[in-house]
């Protein structure tokens, strides 16, 4: 694919990726939106999250599902990937990481609409299922963020 000129991709393409050992979001990176004037949902699955227990320094293994409604840019796959990866060495909370991830991609995409899901795989005998959503204020997006979050159900 043509990089567009002013999207400023840097690590897409590059070979060797460069898996730092330290949580950074300045890793992300976006491109332009092709289709702005379209209402459409973007779905991106990890299925290979990690991240340290803040208490024992236990790693902790899950899926982080990522799904929004883009307004000018999108996330470009292999700097979320990098910056997913980054979590390895993180000491958070499963709850922590799916808003940190959240905010992280609001500040980056300005998106009318992004919900954050974690299924982490079961320690101690229980598997956590964080959620966390976002609607553009003032918009109908933040409607159907609450309604979303309201009916969720435990669903992804």
């Amino acid at each position: 694919m043509e990089n567009r000129e002013g999207d400023g991709l840097t690590l897409l393409g590059r070979g060797g990726a460069d898996y730092g050992a330290e949580y950074s979001p300045r890793i992300l990176e976006s491109f332009s939106n092709r289709h702005e004037g379209n209402d459409y949902v973007v779905t991106l699955d990890c299925p290979e999250f990690t991240s340290l227990c803040p208490i024992t320094g236990q790693p902790d293994f899950g899926t982080i599902r990522i799904s929004y409604v883009p307004a000018k840019a999108l996330v470009e796959s292999k700097s979320l990937k990098l910056y997913l990866f980054s979590f390895r060495n993180k000491g958070d909370f499963h709850e922590d990481c799916v808003n940190i991830i959240m905010k992280d991609l609001i500040a980056l995409l300005n998106p009318k609409y992004i919900e954050v899901a974690g299924d982490f795989n079961p320690r101690g005998g229980i598997s956590i299922r964080p959620f966390c959503n976002y609607g553009r204020p003032g918009s109908d997006w933040e409607a159907a963020a609450r309604e979303r979050l309201e009916n969720r159900h435990g669903n992804y």
